[in-house]
C-alpha cells in the first residue's frame, strides 16, 4: 500500500527554519521524483518543490527560491523540505507528492509562521 507521511511542522518564528520530512512506503522510491506542495486557507494547493530521483536536480517556485531546499534520501526513503527564514505567507498545510503514485496525496503537516 501507498503511504506518504509527512512530519516535522508546527509553530515558527519569522526567520527561524524548520525542516520537514516525507516517509515513503509502498513503492520504489529510488525511482521517482518527489515534489512538495503547500494550501494556505482559501488559497489553491500549489507546488513548492520538485526533486529528480537521485537527487541530481532541483526546482523552485519563485516564492521560496533561496529560502527553502528539498533534498532526500533514498536510503531512509524520505524526502525533506529544509525551511529557512519562513516567512508569514508560508503558513499552509505542506504535502509532499511522489510521480510514480501522484494520485496519493496524505494529510500533510501543518506549518505555521508567527512571532
Amino acid at each position: 500500500q501507498v503511504q506518504l507521511v509527512e512530519s516535522g511542522g508546527g509553530l515558527v518564528q519569522p526567520g527561524g527554519s524548520l525542516r520537514l520530512s516525507c516517509a515513503a512506503s509502498g513503492f520504489t522510491f529510488s525511482r521517482s521524483a518527489m515534489r512538495w506542495y503547500r494550501q494556505a486557507p482559501g488559497k489553491e494547493r500549489e507546488w513548492v518543490a520538485h526533486i529528480t530521483s537521485a537527487g541530481g536536480s532541483t526546482n523552485y517556485a519563485d516564492s521560496v527560491k533561496g529560502r527553502f531546499t528539498i533534498s532526500r534520501d533514498n536510503a531512509k526513503n524520505t524526502v525533506y523540505l529544509q525551511m529557512n527564514s519562513p516567512k508569514p505567507e508560508d503558513t499552509a498545510v505542506y504535502y509532499c507528492n511522489a510521480d510514480l503514485v501522484n494520485w496519493y496525496w496524505a494529510q500533510g503537516t501543518q506549518v505555521t509562521v508567527s512571532s
